[in-house]
C-alpha cells in the first residue's frame, strides 16, 4: 500500500527540484501520476504556492477545445454523424464565459486552479490559461483571438517573466509552452480558419478567425533532446517524475530544434 504524500513532503520536494520563492511557474499535472496526496489538488496547489512566496505566481491550462468546431475534441464527439446531427450539435454548444466555463481536457489540478478565488484567467474562447498569485493578472491581460499560443498569449508574457514550465507525471507533448516556438520558425506553420462560440453580453456569439495550425506530434523527440540540457532540472514530486525548465531556453532550444528538423 502507498504511504501518502504530505504538503510538506512536496513543498521540499518542489524546491529540491530547482522552484525559488518569487517563480512564475506553468504548470501541466497529471494528479493521478502524483499518487495519493493528503489534501488532494488543495495540498499539492498550496505546496506550490508556497514553494514560490507570495510574491510568486502558479499558472495552469484552461482550455476549452470543446467549443471549437476546429478541434480534435469536436471531431471526436461528431464522429460518425450525419451533416445534419453535427450542425445540430453546433448549435447546441454553449458560448465561452470566461468566468465560469470549465476547462476541458486539461486535468483535475488545472481545473482546480482555475476555480480559486482570486485566479483570473485569459479570455481566449479556446485556449486560455489561468494565473494565481502577485502576477496573475498583468499575466493574463493579453490574449488575442488570433495568437491562440503565440505572441500576443500570456505564453509570450510568460517568456518575458521568466517564468518556469514544470511538467508533472506529463511528458513533453503537454508543454503548451513549446507551440511558441512554433510561431517563430524560419518557415512558420500553414494559417488555417477556425469557429468558436462565447458568451458577449450573454449572448452566444460566433467568433471566426485565423490562426497558425499547430502541431504537437514532435514535441516528444525535442524532449529527449531537452533533457540532457543544463538548464533541465529532474525529479520526483510524489510518486510523479518531475522537469522544471526555464521557458525563455526551451522555447529558444525547440526553435533551432525545428528549424533543423523541418520536415519534423
Amino acid at each position: 500500500m502507498t504511504t501518502a504524500t504530505r504538503q510538506r513532503s512536496l513543498i521540499a520536494e518542489l524546491r529540491a527540484l530547482g522552484l525559488a520563492v518569487g517563480d512564475v511557474v506553468l504548470v501541466h499535472c497529471s494528479l493521478r501520476s502524483v499518487g495519493r496526496i493528503i489534501g488532494g489538488a488543495a495540498a499539492l496547489a498550496c505546496a506550490l504556492r508556497a514553494a514560490v512566496g507570495p510574491g510568486g505566481t502558479l499558472v495552469v491550462p484552461a482550455q476549452t477545445p470543446d467549443n471549437s468546431v476546429s478541434s480534435d475534441a469536436y471531431r471526436a464527439a461528431t464522429d460518425g454523424m450525419t451533416d445534419e446531427e453535427r450542425r445540430a450539435y453546433e448549435e447546441r454548444m454553449p458560448g465561452f464565459d470566461v468566468r465560469r466555463t470549465p476547462s476541458y481536457g486539461v486535468g483535475a489540478f488545472a481545473e482546480y486552479v482555475r476555480r480559486r478565488p482570486g485566479a483570473i484567467r485569459s479570455g481566449h474562447p479556446q485556449t486560455s490559461f489561468s494565473a494565481w498569485g502577485r502576477r496573475a493578472r498583468e499575466l493574463m491581460r493579453v490574449h488575442d483571438l488570433d495568437s491562440h499560443l503565440g505572441e500576443r498569449s500570456p505564453l509570450a508574457a510568460l517568456e518575458r517573466a521568466n517564468a518556469k514550465t514544470l511538467l508533472l507525471g506529463v511528458g513533453y507533448e503537454s508543454c503548451t509552452a513549446l507551440h511558441l516556438a512554433e510561431y517563430r520558425l524560419r518557415r512558420p506553420p500553414m494559417v488555417r480558419p477556425y469557429r468558436c462560440y462565447e458568451l458577449d453580453h450573454g449572448h452566444r456569439v460566433r467568433r471566426e478567425f485565423r490562426a497558425p495550425h499547430l502541431d504537437a506530434a514532435p514535441f516528444t523527440r525535442i524532449g529527449l533532446s531537452l533533457d540532457d540540457q543544463p538548464f533541465t532540472r529532474k525529479g520526483t514530486i510524489g510518486q510523479a517524475p518531475a522537469r522544471l525548465l526555464p521557458v525563455r531556453a526551451m522555447v529558444r532550444f525547440a526553435v533551432g530544434w525545428m528549424d533543423r528538423n523541418p520536415a519534423r
